[in-house]
């Protein structure tokens, strides 16, 4: 039975696209599936990011030749361009993990338009344009992962943008499925809690008392890592997880059970006091 297990978290052969995977939370899974046996490629505006990332992995799993590519997955054009880059270099791709992110704290009355769209352009729209994009080269069966955030159903002053527009990725995490399971495509996300050691959560907790008052409410007793993040994503591209399909995973030691909002009201009325001043 031990053999059989580990067997599932064998990701030999196996060619795996984690956009947003140059540091963090996507970095942390993109080092996982090449220390699986995958091979990784990422994929990342910044070309210094990019190849910084290759290297790294090159020295987790030199047997195993990572691939890195750079487009804004604002730009439907680069989106579409790049992950056809990768396409090429890898053929089909058997786990797509679709992590790029922004966010910056404001007020809703003080953020402009242009702000607020920076943000659903950022996250939703570049989803959308990521996985649409990737659908043609996705292996049947294939995997796509979404790294979302809390924000998607806790809601946070200061974080209006990334409220709405989290909760946009997680809808289309359920709703894609009811379209591309057909074919042998399952799609899920990955909600990481406060994640210690990731620019996310030092933006929203810049100090160790913050970061610990953070923990504090967690019920587990302990803020995440990236280790715990990136052991979902293995297990949800696993075939253990074949029958795990359009769920939003909460990887966060039950903090969105009640913790998370008191905690991120605080963060946010701190980050309130801080713009103000």
């Amino acid at each position: 039975m031990r053999d059989a297990i580990s067997k599932m978290f064998d990701f030999n052969g196996k060619n795996i696209l984690v956009v947003g995977g140059t540091s963090g939370i996507n970095l942390g899974i993109a080092r996982a599936f090449a220390r699986a046996g995958g091979r990784v490629a990422v994929a990342s505006r910044k070309q210094d990011k990019v190849d910084a990332a290759v290297k790294l992995l090159t020295l987790d799993n030199g047997a195993v030749q990572p691939f890195g590519v750079t487009f804004d997955v604002r730009d439907n054009d680069a989106v579409l361009s790049g992950i056809a880059q990768v396409a090429e270099a890898f053929g089909t791709l058997d786990v797509l993990v679709s992590g790029a992110a922004g966010n910056f704290p404001a007020s809703a009355s003080g953020m402009s338009a242009n702000g607020f769209k920076s943000v659903m352009d950022i996250d939703l729209l570049g989803s959308f344009q990521v996985l649409k994009a990737s659908y043609p080269y996705l292996a049947r069966p294939g995997v796509i992962l979404q790294i979302s955030a809390p924000q998607a159903f806790v809601p946070m002053p200061m974080q209006a943008h990334v409220c709405a527009a989290k909760a946009g990725v997680d809808m289309l995490t359920r709703t894609l499925p009811l379209e591309w399971s057909k074919e042998g495509i399952r799609i899920n996300s990955i909600v990481p809690g406060p994640i210690e050691d990731t620019e996310g959560f030092d933006r929203l907790a810049p100090s160790a008392e913050l970061k610990k008052r953070v923990a504090q409410s967690v019920p587990v007793g302990r803020n995440g890592s990236v280790d715990d993040i990136a052991a979902a994503a293995l297990f949800l591209a696993s075939p253990l997880a074949s029958y795990i399909n359009g769920v939003v995973l909460p990887v966060d030691g039950g903090w969105s059970l009640g913790g998370a909002s008191i905690a991120m009201t605080e963060l946010g009325a701190i980050a309130a006091r801080q713009l103000k001043a």
